[in-house]
Order: C-alpha cells, then sequence, then structure tokens
C-alpha cells in the first residue's frame, strides 16, 4: 500500500502501471490479482490507507490535553505545511491529485475517495463543533459546512501550491479561514 500511495502520488493513476508496481514490491503479476481484482480496485484500496495517518494525525492534535480546538487544528495545519515544505512542495494530496485524474471515470475509486474526504471532513467537524462549544469558533456556521469550506480551500492551496513552489497559498488559507472567517 505504501508503494502504491508513492506510485500514484508521483506519477498518477494513468501513469502507474501494474507491472511498475509488482516489480517495486517484488511480487509476480499474477499474485497482485490474489489480492485485487484490478488496478481499479488497487487503486481504492490505495486511497483507503492513504487517508488513515491523516485522521490519527489530526485526531492526535484534537486529543491533545489542554489544548483548545482552534489551537489544535492550526497546530496540525501548521504540521502538514512543514511537511509539505519539507517533501519541495512535490505530491500535495493523493486524494486531490486521484479526484483531479479519475474522479469522474471510475465509480470505485470515486466512492473511495468519496468516503476519504467524508472521514476526514467529519474529523475536522468534530474540531469545529468543539472549537464552537469552547468559543473560538463562530456559530452561525455549522460546523459541517465549516469543515466542507477547509477541506475544499485546502485542496485548491494544495494545487496552487505545486505551480509556485510556496507554502504560502496554504499559508494564506490557515491565515484567512482558521485564524480569520471563522472567528467569532
Amino acid at each position: 500500500m505504501d508503494e502504491g500511495v508513492l506510485l500514484l502520488m508521483e506519477q498518477g493513476y494513468h501513469g502507474t502501471g501494474l507491472q511498475e508496481i509488482v516489480t517495486k514490491v517484488g511480487v509476480p503479476k499474477g499474485s497482485f490479482y490474489n489480492y485485487f481484482p484490478s488496478k481499479e480496485d488497487f487503486s481504492a484500496a490505495v486511497v483507503r490507507h492513504y487517508i488513515e495517518p491523516f485522521i490519527r494525525q489530526l485526531d492526535a492534535h484534537l486529543g491533545a490535553k489542554g489544548v483548545p480546538a482552534d489551537a489544535a487544528l492550526a497546530a496540525y495545519f501548521d504540521e502538514l505545511i512543514s511537511e509539505t515544505e519539507s517533501r519541495d512542495f512535490k505530491g500535495g494530496c493523493l486524494l486531490g491529485n486521484l479526484i483531479g485524474e479519475i474522479g469522474d471515470t471510475s465509480d470505485l475509486c470515486q466512492a473511495s475517495l468519496r468516503n476519504a474526504i467524508h472521514r476526514y471532513r467529519e474529523k475536522l467537524r468534530e474540531g469545529f463543533a468543539r472549537g464552537q462549544r469552547e468559543g473560538s469558533f463562530r456559530t452561525d456556521i455549522d460546523a459541517k459546512d465549516m469543515a466542507d469550506f477547509l477541506v475544499n480551500v485546502w485542496q485548491g492551496a494544495l494545487l496552487r501550491m505545486k505551480i509556485e513552489r510556496s507554502v504560502q497559498p496554504l499559508t494564506q488559507v490557515c491565515d484567512m479561514v482558521l485564524k480569520g472567517y471563522f472567528k467569532p
């Protein structure tokens, strides 16, 4: 799965062949089909695998004792920005990359991508709802809508980061949304 994430991130769905996948992990091509009926099924599983560390990372920030939700969300996104900068602005987000490449052509991958985005959005919603209860986020916007909006602008900023070769689009999202628009 980790090699699948790397290959799909670097080369995209259409740029990654089955032979390349099995060669990278050192298994015969026939063995691939013991686990996955197709490249499409493999890619859907890679998406499910990819989102897990982000959910755990966000959950760890939100679960930190004594840290308000707004500070936890800011720390989480600051960590993502640092990680992105350390990768020299390469990759972005596998979800966003695949949504753009095959999101409307593969029903199986579309469902897997949608599920991953919804799980991520739900974890963000939890943070916003807690922040609303703590008084650090405005309450005239539903926490789910706030989470959806942040996911949408973050994905766009990740795409722009790639061409600008700068974290500025990402920091702008955090400054304008988390530290600005969503504040009471």
